[in-house]
């Protein structure tokens, strides 16, 4: 069995692989199946077999130091006041796509509560984490509810079978756009406003240098620190509210803040987080039990169902806020796909929207965290 030092280098080697094979070869596989299933499975493969450890201190340390960082700088690039001006109420129709998520979860568990174990509600709360946010929030409300590797990993595959069959209908839906501007009565010229919108919106440089990198990792750390030192003095609420949960909260909290501030124009912070949050994907393989996957029939139904209850809130938001096909495909793919769906809808609709695409994923790691917790709450509670 390999030690700590070589783990780490292997689930490394393993999320950078799968990056690799996607950017080098262009495989048209990675299309349907992202990399992040595999950075998952194959961990899990290698601690059954007995090659790397299902637990140890490299976890644990993976969850104290590594995740406080990555979730101050996912969040460090947040502009509410951008996203607002630019998006206008489509940022309304996203967030009704939200509510779709936080209720229609404990809806959906409750249907199939009795074919799952009684920790299933975690692997709900996960879920949601991802499909308000995207894999950071995952991986944050996972870690904040204490989520078991298989519960985690049924989130994983019920995430991606998902986002098969929902992203084609999103990529599709722009053949309906003049009959669904008919449904929702949406208001003319509003597409090119938020076009012209765009334009006018400073972007930050793309250059990164090595003093970025140092005050990102000062940062990150300085937030970890903090969190770490005021959570142990706040209430826990058992079983969802934490000293853990409180970790999460606050320095989620802390990101949010430290993007009102010049911070926010450091380069660098979104990719070397999502660097970190990969790695923790596959720790999270590591764990894994595989007995606990035999209940992913039932837990990808609800997920199934789950999907559709937040459609069905992403249209009543598009007839209520009175907006287009496209701004509602972007905002649900916002929610559901993350950072990573949202540009391909928006390219697939109109390659001018990507940007807004891109601010509206934002916003949903922003609120990812919360509001996942939320979900998980309620989903406790119906279990």
């Amino acid at each position: 069995m390999l030690n700590a030092q070589a783990t780490l280098a292997l689930l490394a080697g393993i999320a950078g692989l799968f990056f690799f094979l996607e950017k080098q070869f262009r495989w048209r596989l990675f299309e349907f199946v992202p990399p992040l299933l595999f950075i998952y499975t194959l961990p899990v493969v290698f601690s059954n077999t007995g090659l790397i450890p299902q637990e140890g201190g490299l976890y644990d340390g993976l969850k104290t130091h590594a995740l406080p960082v990555f979730i101050t700088l996912m969040l460090l690039e947040v502009d509410f006041v951008a996203v607002v001006r630019v998006i206008g109420r489509g940022i309304l129709v996203m967030l009704m796509g939200t509510i779709g998520v936080v209720i229609g979860g404990p809806l959906a568990l409750l249907l199939v509560r009795g074919w799952l174990g009684e920790e299933a509600w975690k692997g709900f709360g996960s879920l949601a984490g991802s499909w308000i946010g995207g894999t950071g929030n995952m991986a944050a409300i996972s870690e904040a509810i204490g989520t078991p590797g298989a519960e985690f990993g049924l989130a994983v595959i019920a995430d991606n079978l998902v986002y098969l069959i929902w992203l084609p209908i999103l990529l599709g839906s722009r053949a309906w756009a003049k009959r669904f501007e008919r449904f929702t009565r949406a208001e003319a010229g509003r597409v090119e406003r938020m076009e012209a919108a765009i334009q006018r919106m400073r972007q930050k440089s793309k250059e990164v240098e090595m003093r970025h990198l140092i005050y990102l990792v000062f940062i990150g750390l300085a937030a970890a620190w903090i969190a770490a030192e005021v959570a142990p003095l706040l209430p826990e609420i058992q079983p969802v509210i934490s000293t853990g949960t409180w970790r999460i909260l606050l320095v989620t909290t802390l990101g949010i803040l430290l993007s009102l501030t010049p911070a926010r124009r450091i380069p660098g912070s979104h990719p070397l987080a999502m660097a970190i949050v990969y790695i923790f994907v596959a720790s999270m393989g590591a764990q894994a039990k595989l007995s606990g996957f035999a209940q992913a029939p039932a837990f990808l139904a609800g997920a199934y169902l789950w999907i559709f209850i937040h459609g069905a809130f992403c249209l009543a938001g598009a007839r209520l806020f009175r907006v287009d096909v496209h701004t509602a495909a972007i905002a649900s793919a916002a929610n559901i796909g993350g950072a990573a769906s949202a540009p391909i809808v928006a390219a697939a609709h109109r390659e001018t929207l990507i940007p807004i695409a891109v601010l509206m994923a934002i916003v949903g790691y922003a609120v990812g965290n919360y509001l996942g917790l939320l979900t998980a709450q309620l989903c406790y509670w119906v279990s």
